[in-house]
């Protein structure tokens, strides 16, 4: 049994003993939808039905009072086990799977995954970049970080901090950019995009200054890296996050196109699916973000000088 399928009898439980799901989501401390879930995983992965419910009522089937009768002795076993052996827990530890936007692949936060496994040893880390959302339950995940305007309602969010995207291009395109415009009209900038986006329903078009500026769509990319190489390239702009292109703006290397102001903040989310029975490995990753990513510099450290 992995520990999906336990925290499944655990809500299963939860629900026939506060007598609701929205009940037992309050007592759990979890998104109500996500208590949903939980039971239809359960279900799926026994084969059967173990509750009959409408919008007014709910009731157990036949293999449900069996089940709940069997998974309640079983889970009251395990948790005696545990409270026994309580007291000599020692330190955190255990395997943390996270899933993190491709553009976490920096410098910084290497260096901050380093140090948190200095601080805490016995915790190995499972870290799976991606831009997609995944699905924590389904796919077995402690926690996501996702940077994000609002959060999904299924899942338990802490705000991290404040992340900002600009749209870059090297000099040399910006060079040619101009060299090439019609000062009568406005400038058209070859622009990357990420294909996870809807483009209808973005702004495509900004001001530089007193310039107004098209953004012309001619690459989707679903890997941040290869749009920040294809910039680097001189294939045109891109809308890339302050954590990957810091160290270049410092340096020169590339320019804002937009006059020096952020493309958008977005804030940084760290996502799990419940408050309650929360793992210590997860609890102290959590804090340990909280106090190195504050709000206190911008995108949680000092980028520029």
């Amino acid at each position: 049994m992995d520990e999906l399928e336990l925290n499944g009898i655990r809500v299963f439980r939860e629900i026939i003993e506060s007598g609701s799901f929205t009940a037992a989501a309050d007592r759990l401390g979890m998104a109500a939808p996500m208590v949903s879930k939980h039971v239809a995983r359960l279900e799926r992965k026994l084969g059967a039905r173990l509750l009959n419910r409408s919008s007014r009522s709910m009731s157990l089937t036949e293999a449900g009072k069996t089940f709940y009768e069997q998974g309640r002795q079983a889970l009251d076993i395990l948790d005696a086990a545990v409270a026994a052996v309580a007291h000599d827990s020692g330190p955190p530890r255990g395997e943390l799977k996270i899933s993190a936007p491709v553009w976490f692949a920096t410098p910084r936060f290497a260096s901050l995954l380093t140090e948190f496994r200095q601080t805490y040893p016995e915790i190995r880390l499972d870290l799976y970049l991606d831009n997609h959302m995944v699905d924590l339950v389904a796919d077995g995940f402690d926690l996501a970080l996702r940077a994000t305007a609002e959060p999904s309602a299924n899942l338990i969010a802490r705000q991290l901090c404040t992340t900002h995207f600009y749209l870059v291009a090297t000099p040399a395109y910006l060079r040619m950019l101009k060299a090439a415009a019609d000062p009568a009209e406005s400038l058209t900038v070859a622009t990357i995009f990420p294909n996870y986006l809807q483009l209808e329903r973005l702004k495509l078009s900004i001001m530089a200054g007193s310039i107004p500026l098209k953004l012309d769509a001619v690459m989707k990319s679903s890997d941040t890296t290869m749009s920040y190489h294809c910039v680097l390239a001189g294939m045109g702009a891109a809308f890339l996050p302050a954590w990957l292109v810091a160290s270049d703006l410092e340096s020169g290397r590339l320019l804002q196109v937009n006059n020096h102001e952020p493309g958008f903040a977005s804030h940084l989310f760290a996502v799990y699916t419940s408050r309650r029975q929360m793992p210590p490995k997860l609890r102290c990753f959590i804090d340990f973000l909280i106090e190195k990513l504050s709000d206190q510099q911008p995108d949680g450290f000092a980028i520029f000088k």
